[in-house]
């Protein structure tokens, strides 16, 4: 037997010697490991999960930077500030009129099956159009147009997502249109000024807006961008409440202009 092994001096040393070996071979690993990140030796292993969120990042990006070109964060601010201030001192009712019907339902059966609404006291007469307009009304639409500007363009030029309002024939055209149209939305192909446009999710219903707010914007958008129109009336949006929950309508359903 080896007497050496006994020593205790000789026994603390190599414990130390290994204990030298082991820190000098974890920070060698750990440099490694720190390069291969910082230069990506090591490549990057995406879970579905991460895949998933970096597509929806690049899509976010791209609407951030194409909502920036027609939207200001001021303008922004101000209409989220004015709907806050509305959400907050509003009173939850209880609603008659769902939004959203489930497909084969008994809501949905009826409003299917319910008669159409007589158009001729909705479409003004054209003589009006040469009527004044109200300042206030032009500008409740002014301000629920900051979110219709930003698929049609704040100048109602059109969009990559929405068709261009000025020098639409929809939009000075008959008023019952523009009411269908913002209270179920729109589908599917329609021709303006010359032109067919066909996106594939349509417009979405604007059917939370009040009678005001709607006659307010389709005011606007109707003696704006170069249109010259009569004027919506709350009324005349008021008669056609009963198409809120219809599919989203088709140029088929609306009355040529």
């Amino acid at each position: 037997m080896d007497p050496t092994r006994d020593n205790p001096l000789i026994r603390i040393k190599a414990f130390f010697d290994g204990l030298g070996i082991f820190t000098f071979f974890t920070v060698i690993l750990l440099l490694i490991l720190g390069m291969g990140a910082l230069f990506g030796w090591f490549g990057k292993t995406d879970t579905p999960e991460d895949a998933a969120g970096d597509i929806r990042y690049e899509i976010k990006k791209e609407i951030d930077s194409a909502q920036a070109t027609v939207l200001t964060e001021e303008q922004i601010s101000t209409v989220l500030s004015d709907v806050a201030g509305k959400l907050a001192s509003s009173k939850a009712i209880a609603v008659e009129k769902p939004e959203q019907i489930v497909p084969g339902s008994d809501t949905a059966k009826n409003l299917a099956e319910a008669p159409a609404v007589d158009l001729t006291n909705i479409d003004a007469s054209p003589a009006e159009a040469d009527a004044a307009i109200d300042p206030a009304v032009l500008e409740i639409g002014k301000a629920q147009f900051l979110v219709c500007g930003a698929c049609h363009g704040q100048n109602g030029e059109g969009g990559a997502a929405a068709p261009p309002l000025a020098g639409s024939e929809w939009v000075t055209g008959p008023i019952s249109n523009l009411v269908i149209i913002q209270l179920r939305g729109l589908k599917g192909p329609i021709t303006v000024a010359g032109k067919e446009y066909n996106f594939p999710a349509g417009m979405t219903p604007m059917a939370y807006q009040t009678d005001e707010q709607i006659a307010g914007v389709l005011t606007y958008i109707r003696n704006n961008f170069g249109n010259k129109a009569s004027a919506v009336k709350p009324e005349q949006v008021a008669a056609l409440r009963s198409e809120v929950g219809k599919p989203q309508a088709t140029v088929e359903e609306l009355t040529k202009p």
